[in-house]
């Protein structure tokens, strides 16, 4: 387990933590701010809000888990 989805698409089990995508649209929005002259340092620091769960299907077929319905159907991304 990993909690970066790019483990996961490159064949690891599962994935869980914050989307890559949605951290670097939060990080052009600060460098945004401070090209419009805000001080980084009176910027408030702000934790991820949209998490994802990656699961790799033929990983867990390959090693003989069957993963739990209720897991396939919370999850953001299944891989084949």
């Amino acid at each position: 387990m990993s909690a970066n989805s790019a483990f996961a698409e490159v064949g690891g089990l599962l994935a869980y933590g914050p989307s890559i995508q949605q951290l670097g649209r939060d990080a052009a929005r600060y460098v945004a701010k401070i090209l419009r002259g805000a001080n980084a340092g009176d910027l408030p620091i702000e934790q991820p809000t949209k998490f994802e769960l990656v699961i790799n299907m033929k990983t867990a077929k390959r090693i003989g888990i069957t993963v739990p319905q209720s897991l396939k159907v919370s999850a953001d991304r299944l891989l084949e």
